[in-house]
């Protein structure tokens, strides 16, 4: 999930996030735009973290070994896919073999999905397509070090409030125990698992599908595609309506994605599956 998207708050921890997420800041890190105050800028982020409620095991298992990482920088500046025209867009994307692959899923985890449809309202194909989407169905998830793409774009003046947020509610799922700090692996701005969760909607949204007591959106992909619905669901998917642009439940899929190419193209691929 890029950082232009939206992307639950269960009974663990419930505490702890609302202080990460909401608490003023009792040590103001200081923002840079290159790497030669970054050490400073941890040092200061220690203890507001200490200050928002933070355990020291987990303030060292990740900001004690967090990095500057110029290739986020260089990610956060060249998001160029989104200004294409829809054509151009859906043929970048893979639209065509993503509904092919799309349709094959939908029967090999009809059960899922049909499961997940019943108690959220949301159709196969909708969560089909921003599965492939995001991650081509789970095999291009990224190998970038969560906390260190966190931290830098923390760091970085241009969003600095946005992703220090994101950081400490990556935090959180660490000290929650939902995920290890070696299991925090994504794409470049922080997004995670199978549908690329930044780490807030991560917090509210990530539901345990598979019943095993935690929320794993990495390793899980019943978790994760749970938790999709879960969040379309939070944003006001309503069963049975139709989700093209105008329609009832194209509000849900926009809270998805600021973008609007990318909007139509889920909308299209979904109902190319669903067909």
């Amino acid at each position: 999930m890029n950082w232009r998207f939206r992307n639950t708050v269960c009974g663990l921890g419930v505490g702890l996030v609302v202080l990460a997420l909401s608490a003023p800041a009792a040590h103001a890190a200081k923002c840079g735009n290159n790497a030669a105050g970054f050490s400073r800028w941890v040092a200061e982020t220690k203890k507001e973290a200490a200050a928002r409620g933070f355990n020291q095991r987990t303030i060292n298992a990740t900001l004690g070994n967090v990095s500057y990482r110029k290739k986020t920088i260089r990610m956060d500046r060249s998001q160029r896919s989104f200004k294409l025209s829809l054509d151009q867009f859906m043929r970048k994307r893979g639209a065509s073999t993503i509904v092919r692959q799309g349709k094959q899923l939908k029967k090999k985890h009809q059960k899922l999905l049909n499961s997940l449809e019943r108690r959220y309202g949301v159709p196969p194909g909708v969560i089909l397509a921003i599965w492939g989407m995001e991650t081509g169905f789970g095999r291009f998830m990224g190998a970038e070090d969560t906390i260190s793409a966190l931290a830098t774009l923390a760091y970085d003046c241009r969003r600095s409030a946005f992703f220090t947020n994101e950081l400490y509610a990556a935090m959180t799922i660490i000290q929650q125990g939902q995920l290890s700090r070696k299991q925090m692996r994504g794409a470049g701005h922080g997004e995670l698992g199978h549908t690329q969760f930044l780490p807030s909607s991560y917090i509210r949204f990530a539901v345990d599908g598979d019943g095993n007591g935690r929320r794993d959106l990495v390793g899980s992909r019943t978790d994760a595609l749970a938790s999709t619905a879960n969040y379309l669901r939070s944003y006001g998917w309503k069963r049975g309506r139709g989700y093209q642009p105008g329609q009832t439940n194209f509000r849900a899929i926009q809270a998805w994605n600021a973008a609007s190419v990318y909007q139509q193209a889920i909308a299209i691929i979904a109902l190319q599956i669903d067909s």
